[in-house]
């Protein structure tokens, strides 16, 4: 069997709010891939980037492995891949140069070149795998081994280009979704360098915390949400399987904590409660956050069973306080839903924290206003916050699409830029995002003080804090309101 050299296109260094977060993952997509094709038989070397200097960490080690393949396999549950960055486009271009240079074969599975097949192809990839991957690069492996027997129009969910004096780009059918996912290995957590993750997460958390995916997809259909790898389709792991390997990192790598990764956590009925019994039942002491919906959350004793198997955090769309705006985006939540959540999981202890969205089609000054009166109401632990982001794929784009500019994507996760004329000003919402955050904070340290006066335990640094962000608030607030009276249009600058 010829040689494989795995590696992925995310850089954590190359976005720097996320570095300076410093909470990195090993890519568990591509983790999955590797167990994938070992299981196959095929003889895989893995090359992780995630906490890599530089593209250019990759030429010696093709000069020095001279694999036959090189498969970019991007991280399809790392929301930060499915933003499309173009600082990692850039790092994917450059290593498919080297792997051709290298005399490779070159293979790319990402959300991006999913999106842009094209031009992945003209930096010269010779294969993309469209949407799901695993099986897809399986089968075309298998196919390269066999060239004899390759006819790759055959194998679903490709793209490449026919050889001849004029080069046609071929795209083949649809791979059809992958429904049973427990036909899967467990991902190559071998592979993974865990002194290096283990050792940023303690320096800067002190606990260690690694990532797992339970799902594939989501059936919603948020107007804005672009899914290119998974779809709008549902599929879910059995939750035997996710707890024994829960049990095995728990034992192997003595991780505490654990960033469940699905879109959406435990959709299916009964699966969070059989999740939460095994979990009893092995003695598992973990704690994890997700992702889920206000209106799934509400449903039967899901908080219960999310709080008695370990979740401690919870991360839901709030996305906007007008009912207005979460209507235009096809969110399918309301504002009572997000309220009755948020109440009802802060009394099992468990944390409720905010995705925030500005800038989308009609907002208003006074909608801004609803979701800043949001806040102060319901008082989540942290919030994220977004501006309006159009991705190909998705209804929002196809709205917008006529209206954007020449940048169509963010150089790294804190650009913000719009990317259409909003109702506002790309500078409008980026002092906006400073304005929500120090009003956030400030009202955390106010609530700190009220604690203190109370005789109530609270973190004093918090409190402290409010000599900072109150003046920086009334700041922001100021330049806020300059920026409205100028109101000074622009897609993305």
């Amino acid at each position: 069997m010829s040689q494989i050299l795995l590696t992925h296109s995310y850089f954590y260094r190359f976005d720097p709010k996320q570095w300076k977060a410093a909470q990195p993952y090993p890519p568990y997509g591509a983790l999955s891939a590797v167990a994938l094709l070992r299981e196959c038989g095929f003889e895989v070397n893995f090359f992780d980037t995630g906490l890599r200097h530089t593209e250019e960490d990759l030429r010696p080690v093709l000069n020095l492995a001279r694999p036959r393949y090189l498969v970019l396999y991007d991280d399809g549950f790392n929301y930060l891949t499915k933003m499309c960055l173009t600082r990692m486009r850039e790092a994917a271009f450059a290593m498919i140069r080297m792997g051709k240079t290298a005399g490779c074969t070159v293979i790319v599975s990402s959300s991006d070149s999913t999106d842009h097949f094209a031009d992945y192809l003209a930096q010269g990839a010779d294969f993309i795998l469209l949407g799901e991957g695993e099986i897809t690069l399986r089968e075309l492996i298998t196919s390269l081994e066999n060239p004899e027997q390759a006819d790759y129009s055959c194998i679903p969910g490709l793209a490449y280009r026919q050889s001849g004096d004029s080069p046609e780009t071929v795209k083949s059918p649809p791979r059809p979704v992958l429904t049973d996912l427990d036909i899967l290995p467990d991902p190559a957590w071998d592979v993974v360098d865990m002194d290096s993750y283990r050792s940023i997460w303690m320096k800067h958390h002190g606990y260690f915390m690694l990532n797992l995916a339970t799902t594939r997809g989501c059936p919603y259909k948020c107007n804005w949400c672009a899914k290119p790898i998974y779809g709008n389709r549902y599929n879910s792991r059995s939750p035997e399987r996710v707890v024994a390997e829960l049990e095995f990192l728990v034992k192997t790598h003595s991780v505490t904590h654990f960033w469940m990764a699905d879109d959406i956590f435990g959709l299916k009925p009964s699966w969070v409660q059989r999740f939460r019994d095994l979990i009893l039942a092995k003695q598992l002491k973990i704690r994890y956050k997700i992702q889920s919906r206000v209106d799934l959350l509400l449903k039967e004793d899901t908080i219960e069973a999310l709080a008695q198997s370990g979740c401690y955090q919870v991360w839901v769309g709030a996305e906007s306080g007008s009912q207005k705006i979460l209507d235009a985006m096809d969110k399918g939540t309301t504002l009572e839903e997000i309220a009755s959540a948020t109440r009802l999981l802060k009394s099992w202890g468990v944390e409720v924290c905010f995705f925030l969205q500005f800038g989308y089609l009609g907002e208003t000054r006074q909608d801004i206003e609803a979701t800043l009166h949001m806040l102060e109401q319901l008082e989540p632990h942290d919030i994220g916050i977004s501006v309006s982001y159009p991705l190909p794929g998705t209804k929002f784009y196809d709205n917008v699409r006529a209206l954007l500019g020449s940048k169509q994507n963010w150089e790294d996760s804190d650009d913000l830029a719009m990317m259409y004329p909003a109702t506002f000003s790309a500078a409008f919402y980026r002092r906006l995002h400073r304005l929500t955050h120090k009003k956030f904070r400030l009202q955390q340290g106010l609530n700190a003080w009220k604690r203190w006066l109370s005789g109530k335990k609270a973190p004093l640094l918090t409190a402290l804090k409010t000599a900072y962000y109150a003046p920086a608030a009334w700041l922001d607030q100021w330049r806020l309101n300059r920026l409205e009276k100028s109101n000074s249009h622009g897609p993305g600058i």
